[in-house]
């Protein structure tokens, strides 16, 4: 059997896992890049085995770092399975044509520049149309229940606790007359979330391909996170400002504002006068994700039926509002009352949430507060990171409002959630393979597996094939073209480190201009400036 690692790899996003024994290759996930300029890079990017050689893709959950190029694998020729969960399933039905719009949007703005320089047009990587023929190839099965795929694979699904749908994958591969046992934890949720169930326990591996988001870190607020959302979004109205929320619109958002209504009776003071201030959820796919949780009752945990049982919708309260229009979102921007919005992208890469900052970020009264991962290269990492300057469809905006960030609302289990999770195997892998990490988080967390379980853990290159033989060995073979892919990215992630340092140069410069008519002075900073464009011209051509 071999396992080929062609995403999350020493990054966050594209999880895409190949898996291939004698008779049968399939997939685990399909998701987009996230973040830097990879989008335009190794999404782009031709998928490196052959699409039509692929027998199934088995779906960890439909976020889109894990679904997003699902549409992509339909475009090129894939007419086999998507097996996943039934919410899981129905959460792509709405997310993944949602991102082919997106596709079709973004590659519209890119060629405009492109005609006006006398560039090739760029194809979108899929359509709208793409992705709903895509998601009619999804085979929904339960969770907990074995299924036979073929005579060398069996699959089962296992609750992750991180999203509706979420799932750990339990796969057991019979190669040889040798049965493998391989584990993927998909994305693992945190204990005691909203909704949704803890993530399920997994008695045995052979192999764990392990996601270490939060490998290096501990959620410290999630006791009194629900108090410290209250203090922050009351200060920020006491100020008159915003308080602008990017949210995944699928899990957090909807965990959001159950959270909020299951506090009513403890904290029916102090949320009465937040429940005062409009709450939007300003995301057409928000909307369409809440009914989806909805129809989806079998997956909530036992205090979420219980609340639905006695008559309550822990999904809605007074006050909140769903825009569904571009025009309604355009008016929250110019209101003249304080407002909470609730805006996609969780990372604010893309959709409503950029404009809203671009009205927001420079206001001092206002707050944006974070409430999920901000992968690295993101628009918001940048602003969590504390960057006092952000470009927004082609402006610079300062960034003077207060940023805030709370940890526990995060839907990935922190580095002890992992760690417990991991120990309560009865049958502890053989190895583990740690992926979907920053590489602080991945070395962190594999440090502490070693430490206290002494097992041997194994962090991928992008495109690293390791082989698993009967002798429980591995080898690694790296292909060429996923050297190229890694090389590539490093160069993008380079080039967006640099813009961000020409614009804190450029204010360097203007300070230091505005401080001096010293004629010997001027020179230099003319000739400084010639000397840059000339490097930029050269690097042009």
């Amino acid at each position: 059997m071999k396992i080929t690692f062609l995403g999350a790899a020493k990054t966050v996003t594209g999880s895409c896992y190949l898996i291939e024994t004698n008779k049968t290759k399939l997939l685990v996930d399909c998701g987009m890049f996230q973040g830097y300029l990879v989008e335009e890079s190794l999404n782009r990017d031709p998928f490196p085995f052959d699409v039509n050689e692929i027998d199934f893709v088995l779906l960890t959950h439909a976020h889109i770092d894990h679904s997003g190029r699902l549409p992509k694998l339909y475009k090129a020729g894939y007419r086999g399975e998507i097996i996943s969960t039934k919410a899981t399933a129905e959460l792509c039905e709405i997310m993944l044509p949602d991102s082919g719009h997106i596709q079709e949007t973004d590659a519209e703005l890119m060629n405009r520049k492109r005609n006006r320089a006398g560039k090739k047009v760029l194809l979108p990587i899929y359509t709208k149309e793409d992705a709903i023929e895509c998601t009619k190839l999804f085979r929904k099965i339960p969770y907990y229940r074995k299924t036979v795929l073929n005579k060398e694979v069996t699959v089962k699904f296992n609750d992750a606790g991180h999203i509706l749908g979420s799932a750990i994958l339990e796969i057991w591969i019979k190669d040889e007359s040798k049965q493998t046992k391989v584990v993927f934890s998909g994305d693992l949720g945190n204990k005691n979330m909203p909704i949704i169930r803890d993530p399920a326990k997994i008695e045995s591996a052979d192999y764990l391909i392990m996601e270490s988001t939060y490998g290096n870190r501990l959620h410290l607020d999630t006791a009194d996170k629900v108090e410290r959302f209250m203090k922050i979004v009351t200060e920020t109205i006491d100020r008159g400002g915003n308080v602008i929320i990017p949210s995944f619109a699928v899990g957090r958002t909807q965990e959001i504002i159950y959270d909020l209504n299951k506090h009513v009776g403890k904290y029916h003071k102090e949320l009465k006068r937040i429940f005062d201030v409009p709450v939007f959820v300003d995301s057409p796919l928000a909307t369409s994700a809440t009914q989806v949780f909805r129809n989806n009752l079998d997956c909530y945990d036992a205090e979420a039926r219980a609340y639905i049982a006695n008559g309550d919708n822990p999904l809605d309260f007074p006050g909140l509002r769903f825009t569904k229009t571009v025009d309604e979102s355009k008016a929250l921007n110019f209101r003249e009352d304080s407002v909470i919005i609730i805006s996609a992208s969780g990372m604010c890469e893309a959709g409503r949430i950029k404009h809203h900052l671009k009205h927001n970020l420079w206001k001092p009264e206002a707050t944006v507060l974070f409430i999920g991962y901000q992968a690295e290269g993101t628009l918001g990492r940048r602003i969590a990171d504390g960057a006092k300057k952000v470009n927004i469809y082609g402006e610079e905006i300062s960034v003077k409002a207060q940023i805030e960030t709370i940890d526990g609302f995060s839907g990935h289990a922190d580095k002890t959630g992992l760690l417990e999770w991991l120990g309560s195997f009865k049958q502890k892998p053989r190895k583990v393979f740690l992926v979907h990490g920053d590489a602080d988080s991945l070395d962190s967390l594999s440090m502490s597996i070693k430490e206290e379980y002494s097992i041997d853990t194994e962090i991928p290159e992008l495109g690293d094939l390791f082989e698993i033989t009967p002798l429980e060995t591995t080898e690694v073979v790296i292909r060429e073209q996923h050297i190229n892919s890694d090389r590539k990215h490093d160069l993008m992630n380079k080039i967006d480190g640099l813009s961000l340092e020409f614009i804190s140069l450029s204010e360097t410069i203007k300070e230091n201009l505005a401080k001096t008519s010293d004629a010997s002075d001027l020179d230099k900073i003319t000739a400084a400036i010639n000397k840059i464009k000339s490097a930029f011209v050269e690097a042009a051509k």
